[in-house]
């Protein structure tokens, strides 16, 4: 992980080590379990379960020189897929003086210094929390989270270290009196988004939920959920 200096601001992300291991490490092990797959392709063949059994039937007739390549280009061109969804993934905090840009998938958001009661990391995301005991920003991160404190607190962002909230959270079961209208049908159909991992859908659930003045964090595929003290969002 790497921060850096752009200006003012301090840039944290996975650095160019990250990239290259995505755009060359990817590739080249794809490429070398093609070529591990193409010399068991005819005991896989043999494998009912197996998925693609036509295309290794068809690695086993054919002569190595012919079916290696093939399958070793097969398992780069997967390396290459999954080097361009990681890059997609991969965030970017760039935290100035009086905003802080969050960086994914060729989209950015700003979010204001004087909007954040406190920045602190929650499992594997990075959570900036407004003066209301809202989520301004929950993003999935697996940045070093000395790096983010050291990044934020430079620039005088208040640094909490941890949820100032999370005694306040529950458990979510169907049917619970205390959500406001609406909410539980929300968490329903984000508990059906969160087991079938359709991450889009529990985004946007997770923002709607917001609009109510509800606080939602995961531990695996559990919801739990708080109320925001102060009034909800606008």
């Amino acid at each position: 992980m790497v921060a850096r200096h752009t200006g003012e601001d301090v840039v944290v992300d996975g650095g160019r080590g990250e990239l290259v291991l995505f755009w060359a490490g990817f590739p080249l092990l794809g490429a070398g379990l093609g070529a591990g797959l193409t010399t068991l392709s005819g005991w896989i063949a043999g494998l009912p379960w197996f998925p693609f059994q036509g295309l290794f039937e068809l690695l086993d007739r054919w002569p190595d020189e012919r079916a290696y390549p093939i399958g070793a280009g097969l398992g780069l061109l997967g390396g290459l897929a999954l080097a361009v969804v990681a890059v997609r993934d991969r965030l970017t905090v760039t935290v100035g003086h009086h905003t802080v840009r969050l960086h994914r998938d060729g989209h950015g958001r700003d979010v204001a210094r004087a909007d954040v009661a406190g920045v602190f990391v929650d499992g594997a995301a990075l959570v900036l929390l407004d003066t209301a005991g809202g989520e301004l920003a929950r993003e999935k991160s697996d940045l070093d989270t000395e790096r983010l404190r050291e990044a934020f607190t430079r620039q005088g962002w208040p640094w909490t270290g941890q949820d100032p909230h999370r005694d306040a959270y529950r458990r979510w079961v169907e049917g619970l009196p205390d959500l406001p209208p609406g909410a539980d049908a929300l968490l329903r159909a984000r508990q059906r988004a969160l087991d079938g991992g359709h991450d889009a859908e529990t985004r946007e659930l997770h923002g709607e939920l917001a609009r109510l003045g509800v606080v939602v964090r995961d531990e695996g595929k559990r919801q739990y959920w708080r109320l925001v003290p102060g009034p909800p969002p606008r």
